[in-house]
């Protein structure tokens, strides 16, 4: 038998290709009863749409294109799960860029992106410190975007957050009531959105607590393992601090490495808590206590919001803000094994 295309399958039943197209692509625009006659004689011949050709014919790639710092952090990993189950339950794929926290990387990717590569993007920002405005560059045909977890605040497009402030007040406050009382703060970078906000939550606790602020309990981490370990070191031997509060996972780890080599004992010695998505947090001896975003639900929260934007539910500048929970799990690293007991 030949090879059965749409021509062919139209010519078979006396419609126009357009409305084969219709009856594939389940338009509501269509008789139900001619719709049935043309999937039933498709089965017959055994013709198979075209959806990729049929793709290009709507300008639509049918991918979304999702861009994050890193794929190191589990967090990170589980957010694109989440997209990813998203994506796929619309019938699209989704294409996963990293920027290693490069504000030159993150610009380069967003324009290669607006030759038709992607129909919409997903983002976890680099470049805070950065003109943002290259994004408004594009005006009207910038692609549909959101920001999940590091935004632009003042570029207007939907994104999705979790209560950072709030939970890095109430793990600051738990450091504190464990008896700690020099409390060090771990940053990578303070001028990113998260970082400020989990900065001013650990502040505004010390404060509620009267305890005294010491601007040198704010340690400047990098993204480099080998300098972190330099960093941390020099601070638990220089700065002597009871308690460590880290503002992203990688630290958490440095700090326990810092603390072996050290021979200082969490978390007799050093009570530490982090955000942290890990799976393993809490095999870790001891366990590591942590502040956990719901990340595979950011990703879907966040492919949904593109999603109204696709299927024009929504407009794209809409400035649409969906903030959610974070959870403190409390473990060994902050408890004495004494007290607990």
């Amino acid at each position: 038998m030949d090879h059965i295309n749409i021509k062919k399958l139209a010519e078979a039943l006396n419609l126009s290709t357009s409305t084969i197209s219709r009856a594939f692509r389940d338009n509501s625009d269509i008789n139900g009863a001619t719709k049935e006659r043309i999937l039933a004689k498709a089965k017959e011949l055994n013709y198979q749409p075209n959806h990729y050709a049929s793709n290009l014919r709507e300008q639509k790639s049918k991918t979304i294109a999702v861009i994050v710092p890193e794929l190191a952090n589990n967090y990170f990993s589980q957010a694109i799960h989440g997209i990813e189950r998203v994506a796929r339950a619309n019938g699209y794929h989704i294409l996963i860029y990293v920027t290693d926290d490069d504000y030159h990387k993150e610009v380069t990717f967003i324009k290669h992106l607006h030759n038709g590569r992607a129909d919409g993007i997903i983002m976890s920002v680099s470049g805070e410190a950065n003109d943002h405005n290259y994004l408004n560059e594009f005006g009207t045909k910038r692609l549909p975007l959101v920001f999940f977890d590091r935004i632009y605040e003042d570029i207007a497009t939907p994104r999705v957050v979790t209560n950072d402030y709030k939970s890095s007040f109430l793990a600051t406050e738990h450091l504190i009531a464990q008896g700690c009382q020099r409390i060090a703060y771990l940053v990578v970078n303070k001028s990113l959105s998260i970082g400020k906000t989990r900065m001013q939550g650990y502040l505004d606790a010390l404060a509620k607590h009267q305890i005294d602020f010491e601007e040198q309990l704010i340690v400047d981490c990098t993204n480099s393992y080998d300098e972190n370990s330099i960093i941390i070191k020099n601070a638990l031997t220089d700065l002597k601090p009871d308690g460590v509060f880290t503002s992203v996972e990688r630290l958490a780890f440095a700090t326990y490495y810092a603390c072996y080599d050290l021979e200082i004992s969490i978390p007799d010695d050093l009570k530490v808590i982090s955000f942290s998505s890990l799976e393993i947090a809490p095999l870790l001896n001891p366990s590591l206590t942590t502040i956990t975003q719901p990340a595979a639900e950011i990703g879907d929260e966040a492919a949904k919001l593109l999603f109204k934007i696709l299927d024009c539910e929504q407009d794209k500048n809409f400035l649409n803000e969906v903030v959610l929970e974070s959870e403190i799990i409390i473990r060994n690293s902050t408890v004495n094994q004494l007290k607990k007991a």
